[in-house]
C-alpha cells in the first residue's frame, strides 16, 4: 500500500474511532501537508510532528496516557501514520467535545487565539472545498 493509500485509509479509521467526519481530518491533513518521519520547529521552539503536524506540546500528556518514555512516544506520532492520525482526531474530538463545535473545534486545533484559530479554520475548509470535499 503506497503512502497515499495508508493515510486516507489511516484517516478514515481514526474518524470513525473518534466519531468525525472523515472530510474534516483530510482537510486539516490538506491544511498540514505534513509527512512521516518530519519534524517542523516553531518560532516557539516546539516542533510539529509527521503528517497532521501534531505539536510536540502534545507530547508529555500522551506519553503519560500511554505509559511510554517521552522520546518513544514523540518518535511513534512523528514517523507512525495511523498514530499520528489517531491523535490528530483525538484532539480534534476534544476540541469539539470542549467547544460543542465541529466549526471552532478546527480551529482550536491550530490554535486558541481566536484570529489565528479563525484563519486557519478558513484554510481548512478551503482545503477541503478544492479538493471535493464539500461544497
Amino acid at each position: 500500500m503506497g503512502a497515499t493509500a495508508t493515510l486516507t485509509a489511516c484517516l478514515v479509521m481514526a474518524a470513525n474511532m473518534y466519531g468525525l467526519p472523515p472530510a474534516a481530518l483530510k482537510g486539516i491533513y490538506l491544511a498540514e501537508g505534513g509527512t512521516a518521519g518530519q519534524e517542523v520547529l516553531n518560532t516557539n521552539g516546539s516542533h510539529d510532528l509527521g503528517p497532521m503536524q501534531i505539536n510536540t506540546l502534545w507530547v508529555p500528556e500522551l506519553a503519560k496516557i500511554w505509559g511510554m518514555s517521552e522520546h518513544e512516544t514523540r518518535a511513534a506520532i512523528r514517523d507512525n501514520i495511523c498514530t499520528n492520525t489517531q491523535v490528530a482526531a483525538w484532539i480534534l474530538k476534544n476540541h469539539v467535545l470542549d467547544t460543542g463545535s465541529l466549526s471552532t473545534g478546527i480551529a482550536r486545533y491550530h490554535s486558541r487565539t481566536t484570529h489565528l484559530g479563525q484563519g486557519y479554520k478558513e484554510r481548512v475548509i478551503n482545503r477541503m472545498i478544492e479538493s471535493g470535499l464539500v461544497e
